[in-house]
């Protein structure tokens, strides 16, 4: 007797066309909007003022978010790429070659970025060094209208003594610290969102509640939610915003692209003997 194999019961929807599932994190339009006008304001940014030392600065009033980091941790370059200007803040390739206070303004001269020394290694003399970094730490400590740090570090090196002692000086004070792992498109997206999780359990292992985000000047990663931080953080208003094109934004240059070479040399040389002299010092309470 012949017995009939029946069908399996998924079969039919075996069979059927497969329904694509979207594991995307939904995102609000209200963040969105706001983030993306909030770049277009960026924009704006123009130079103001170098200053090399604090009482030289720009007036102290308003806001402003300064950009801090190693050097050649790419602070440049984001902020290039933040505004949409490929020579705002001058990129080079050796390390250590911002050595003043450097002052934009965005639209308004109370709403600014201040693109810091790199903090580390620097291809100047010993006596140079110390000079710079009593300036960034009277900067630190007495700017008025400084509203908190955006910290750089290469997503490849994160964390370094300098790094810690910035974030546990910034708590001290009570600035909020964002930081941005740069540099993410030397890694694959896996390795990159390991480095991520990584830092951030580091973070909060340390009690440091900082917010914190992958970041590529060359491919544009992270742009948006930067400048939602930054728009935040510096009083920025819808009322102030216009229409924004993300893709208008240019490519970096092969300059931006390339300057990172001489770094893998900054974290071999730069040995921590040298960093406990050239940290800013915690400010004694």
């Amino acid at each position: 007797m012949h017995q009939s194999r029946g069908k399996s019961k998924n079969s039919k929807s075996a069979n059927g066309p497969k329904q694509k599932i979207s594991y995307e994190k939904q995102v609000d339009p209200a963040i969105t909007e706001y983030s993306v006008r909030a770049l277009n304001w960026l924009r704006k940014a123009e130079f103001l003022m170098s200053a090399p030392k604090l009482n030289l600065c720009v007036e102290d009033s308003g806001y402003e978010i300064a950009f801090a980091g190693r050097s050649n941790a790419g602070k440049s370059s984001a902020i290039n790429a933040l505004t949409n200007q490929k020579q705002l803040a001058r990129a080079s390739k050796k390390p250590g070659r911002t050595q003043m206070i450097n002052f934009f303004s965005l639209g308004n001269p109370d709403q600014r970025l201040v693109d810091l020394p790199g903090y580390g290694y620097a291809a100047v003399p010993e006596a140079m060094k110390i000079v710079w970094q009593k300036e960034l730490e009277n900067y630190l400590i007495h700017r008025q209208s400084l509203q908190g740090l955006v910290l750089l570090m290469d997503i490849r090196h994160p964390l370094q003594h300098f790094d810690v002692m910035m974030l546990e000086w910034a708590y001290s004070r009570k600035l909020f610290v964002h930081v941005l792992l740069t540099k993410s498109d030397k890694l694959n997206r896996g390795p990159a969102s390991k480095a991520l999780q990584e830092v951030k359990a580091q973070l909060k292992k340390m009690k440091l509640d900082f917010s914190i985000q992958l970041f590529s000047s060359l491919n544009k990663q992270g742009l948006e939610e930067l400048a939602s931080v930054m728009g935040g953080r510096l009083n920025f208003t819808l009322e102030q915003a216009s229409e924004f094109d993300l893709n208008s934004i240019p490519e970096a240059e092969a300059d931006d692209a390339e300057a990172g070479f001489e770094e893998e040399a900054d974290f071999e040389d730069a040995a921590p003997a040298d960093a406990e002299n050239e940290a800013p010092a915690a400010p004694k309470e």
